[in-house]
């Protein structure tokens, strides 16, 4: 009697995970045998991911085209400036960092420019 008990509190357990996938969203797909079966919908990002990579790119581009325009010395006088004040300020010096991804891509940007 145990192992009839457990085997139905197993299938009660997928059945209602499969409810639950199922309440997100699903679609309708028909079988070879002709039978329509619920299959779950993936549940997808409130962001895109394009959109969060051309943000990124942009912010590089945007330090590059500083560091390009101001010059390595005059830019890392600012960062420091700014690492000084409060601590949005900080947290902006932290971000504004010449990383070497930037430093590539201004010198590269230098080429063309100059």
């Amino acid at each position: 009697m145990t192992t009839k008990h457990l085997e139905f509190d197993q299938r009660v357990t997928r059945l209602v995970k499969k409810h639950d996938k199922l309440s997100r969203g699903y679609r309708t797909t028909m079988r070879s045998d002709g039978l329509v079966v619920m299959k779950p919908q993936r549940v997808r990002s409130g962001i895109p991911a394009k959109f969060l990579l051309l943000c990124i790119l942009g912010f590089i581009g945007f330090k590059a085209l500083l560091l390009t325009h101001l010059g390595a010395g005059a830019y890392e006088n600012r960062v420091a400036s700014l690492s000084e004040g409060t601590s949005v300020e900080k947290a902006g010096a932290w971000i504004m960092q010449a990383d070497p991804v930037s430093e590539f891509a201004a010198s590269q940007l230098a080429k063309i420019w100059y």
